[in-house]
Order: structure tokens, then sequence, then C-alpha cells
């Protein structure tokens, strides 16, 4: 099987050596999303904004790979504060209707202060 890089200028570049996505065959691999924009500046917000980006992010991702959020099958969450939960799901919920698999824990620390980081793995149309 062959790697594809994914690439789109609708979200934020990689900020270190890896790949925004990677897809092989019908899959699609998404690198961690923090809540920059697409522009590469930082969203400095309470943790609903933040995850509003970071899952925007990740819809443009997947768009560019020829996927959807609705075809995501496992998401892993990185959460700097598990006092964030609540409030976190109550905007996951709004994107990941279809409640894919999921791993949730919570870090010492994220890059750039986020207070959320979200990876996935999806199929393709």
């Amino acid at each position: 099987m062959s790697l594809e890089v994914i690439s789109t200028s609708n979200a934020p570049q990689a900020i270190g050596p890896y790949s925004q996505a990677i897809a092989t065959g019908n899959l699609i691999f998404t690198s961690g999303q923090i809540p920059l924009l697409p522009n590469g500046d930082f969203l400095d917000s309470d943790i609903q904004a933040q995850t509003h980006q970071v899952c925007k992010n990740l819809q443009a991702v997947l768009k560019e790979a020829g996927s959807e959020l609705q075809l995501v099958i496992k998401t892993n969450v990185y959460l700097s504060d598990m006092q964030y939960f609540t409030q976190f799901n109550e905007v996951y919920g709004q994107y990941f209707t279809h409640k894919p698999a999921r791993s949730t824990v919570a870090v010492k620390e994220l890059p750039k202060g986020s207070k959320v980081e979200i990876e996935c793995i999806a199929i393709r149309k």
C-alpha cells in the first residue's frame, strides 16, 4: 500500500516534522489538531471555543482527504485538565453525532498552551 500525504491551506500547517494527515487505502489518519487558525495564529480562548476550532481544523483536513467528520471511526482526545471534560463534551457532541469510538486523557501540557488536542481515524467516502 502507498501512503498519501494530505495537506490543505484551510487548516493550520504542521508546526513540526509531520503531515496534517496520511491516507492509505480507504483509511485517513490525522495528526493532532490544536486550536490554531488556518493562518497559524493560536486561538487563546476558553475550552469551548478551542474545541470548535479544533473540530473545524479536522473538518478541513478530512475534506481534503475525501472524507468528513461523520466518517470518523476513532478519536483520541487530549485535555490539559480534566476539569474541561463536561464543557468539551458539549461542543464535541455537536460535531460527532454518530459517536465514534474515543479515548480521552488529561495530559500535563499541550503545544502552545492549548486546552485540547484531537486526532482521528476516518474512512474515505
